[in-house]
């Protein structure tokens, strides 16, 4: 009999797992595939929600403790692991091709960076935009600063994860597919997993994308659903691009090494996970129309991840309804690593509350 048996090995699920050992309870961590290999090493790693004051109060406050406590949680993974997540506070340029919705966007953006106390500066010519970010392209002439954004490298970060998983003593099992949960008088008892019965006080579902599937045989399932995003990256040399852009659904963001990554696609097809030249030609074209240095650098990487979608972006945390013992921690959508440690310490503290 375990303690927790935690269904997901992604950043969640790892992050999870940590804070609950930390805490003293026996955990058992399964995954279908690896650890931290599907949209938690896929993604960017912008330690903030694109365009935050668009998104409600809930995803802001999970976002706000991340902005304080992840220069922390990084050295911690670090020394845990002796693999550095590269967490680098390279600053986010927001800017906007649509001059009519500027001022409007303008308007909520400093009103939320008032709210959260984040520092926020409007750039109001090209030159103003050059001096944060040389080499954007000159057709951008108005945009908003926010030199305090940070960055995670999402391959490091979920190694660093699960090496501090490994020092911790952790147990985890990979390629083990969870089947069914065993519920017995509205209550979890544990999980079927490639055909054995694996008993447990209490059940957490971190399965990303695949929490809904999960929580099928379960009322109240939550509103998760698949999402694909297309990436590719670009094999730069060190300091070309200083600072993370974003154009609205498009993203640049610069690594420690050089490379510059480039999102992302929003695809609603299934758990279908493949690439396509069009959007890869369409990755490549905004790139180019954001910072045109990047027509002279090869695409050395091109891969997608399935972002589990949520309504308004609003991940589910907490406890089950309907089914004690049994616990969410999913639908972050594209903002898993920025709302990750927050959401990780809420559930966290809800298991122990009740396992006492």
């Amino acid at each position: 009999m375990t303690d927790c048996i935690i269904v997901g090995g992604g950043l969640l699920g790892m992050l999870s797992a940590r804070e609950l050992k930390k805490s003293g309870v026996d955990v058992l961590l399964l995954d279908k595939g690896e650890l931290g290999q599907e949209s938690s090493w896929a993604g960017g790693g912008i330690l903030s929600p694109l365009h935050p004051w668009r998104y409600p109060d809930e995803v802001n406050q999970l976002a706000h403790i991340g902005h304080q406590i992840y220069p922390q949680i990084a050295r911690e993974l670090y020394s845990e692991s002796g693999i550095d997540p590269q967490y680098i506070r390279s600053g986010l340029l927001v800017l906007n091709n649509r001059s009519e919705s500027e001022r409007n966007e303008q308007a909520d953006a400093l009103a939320w960076a008032e709210k959260w106390s984040m520092n926020l500066s409007l750039l109001d010519d090209s030159a103003a935009i050059q001096s944060v970010a040389p080499g954007i392209a000159k057709s951008f002439e108005q945009g908003m600063w926010l030199p305090d954004i940070g960055q995670m490298r999402n391959p490091r970060l979920v190694q660093a994860a699960k090496g501090s998983l490994q020092s911790l003593g952790v147990e985890y099992r990979e390629h083990v597919g969870v089947e069914s949960l065993n519920i017995a008088k509205g209550r979890v008892t544990g999980v079927v997993a490639n055909g054995e019965t694996l008993h447990a006080k209490q059940v957490l579902i971190a399965g990303g994308a695949w929490s809904a599937e999960l929580l099928r045989g379960c009322t109240d399932v939550p509103d998760i659903t698949p999402v694909k995003g297309q990436m590719i990256l670009f094999k730069g040399p060190v300091g070309l691009l200083k600072s993370i852009v974003l154009v609205e659904n498009r993203y640049l963001i610069p690594r420690k090494d050089g490379r510059v990554l480039c999102g992302s696609s929003i695809e609603h097809s299934g758990f279908d996970k493949s690439t396509s030249q069009d959007i890869k030609q369409a990755l490549l074209d905004s790139a180019i129309e954001i910072f045109p240095e990047l027509a002279q650098l090869q695409i050395e990487h091109h891969w997608a991840g399935l972002r589990p979608g949520s309504p308004e972006g609003v991940p589910f945390v907490g406890r089950h309804k309907n089914v004690e013992g049994l616990y969410v921690n999913a639908g972050h959508y594209r903002n898993g690593v920025i709302l990750g440690i927050a959401s990780c310490q809420r559930v966290a503290a809800e298991i122990m509350a009740d396992f006492h």
